[in-house]
């Protein structure tokens, strides 16, 4: 019997697999970003994935390997396309503005397209930016991770602020992209925390609230560190 064979009979063995093929890959993928989505990278083993994805661990490391190779799969499906969007976006909103770019109008083309993500519903985009929020608060990894998968279109970012301000300093935009991302991953993980402080005046689930209000904030917050500092 082949390889493959072989592999596929025992992932099947006493279960009932969710998808044959790239289907399945799929399936072990998505469970795979749920479970890290919710207890992070340490508190998943991959015998719960298999479990929750329907499949025999064989399976797993047959397709991805260790755990780590499985976590890296999870992250960089999706971080593709968010890098194109934001890219396209971005690059979009510089060619209708040549001579009039907005700092809010970068910040916007840069974090909406998440949003609009996030508005669909999919639980897969809901599970992946609260894994990205575990991401980049974790001290050991999350800032190697973060450097693979999305330094290049934080370059980008960088890049467009500047023509934006060209009077801004480098060091600054930087930092002021340390405090955007933070507030934007902790608007799109959706805790609940809101909910509870404002005692239901706000909901954590409003992102059209967020919309309203996250690019005008941070826009703000970047053009004052820019003229104190000038």
């Amino acid at each position: 019997m082949a390889k493959t064979d072989t592999v596929q009979a025992g992932a099947t063995r006493g279960r009932r697999p969710k998808g044959q093929g790239p289907d399945l890959r799929e399936s072990i993928l998505d469970a795979a970003e749920e479970l890290f989505s919710r207890h992070g990278f340490y508190g998943v083993t991959v015998r719960q994935v298999a479990a929750e994805a329907g499949v025999d661990t064989a399976l797993i490391h047959y397709y991805f390997g260790a755990k780590r190779q499985l976590f890296d799969a999870v992250f960089a499906r999706r971080a593709e396309i968010l890098n194109r969007v934001r890219l396209e976006a971005m690059a979009a909103y510089q060619a209708a503005h040549p001579d009039d770019m907005r700092v809010e109008g970068v910040i916007e083309a840069f974090i909406g397209p998440l949003l609009d993500l996030s508005l669909t519903q999919d639980p897969g985009w809901k599970n992946y930016f609260r894994l990205v929020a575990l991401v980049n608060n974790t001290p050991a990894w999350g800032g190697e991770t973060m450097h693979r998968f999305f330094d290049p279109v934080v370059h980008a970012l960088i890049d467009t602020l500047k023509a934006a301000l060209p009077e801004a300093e480098v060091k600054d935009l930087y930092w002021c992209y340390q405090f955007l991302t933070g507030a934007m991953m902790l608007a799109l993980s959706e805790t609940g925390r809101i909910d509870q402080l404002s005692e239901g005046l706000c909901r954590s689930s409003d992102l059209q609230a967020v919309r309203e209000r996250l690019f005008t904030y941070c826009a703000a917050g970047l053009e004052s560190v820019v003229r104190r500092r000038a």
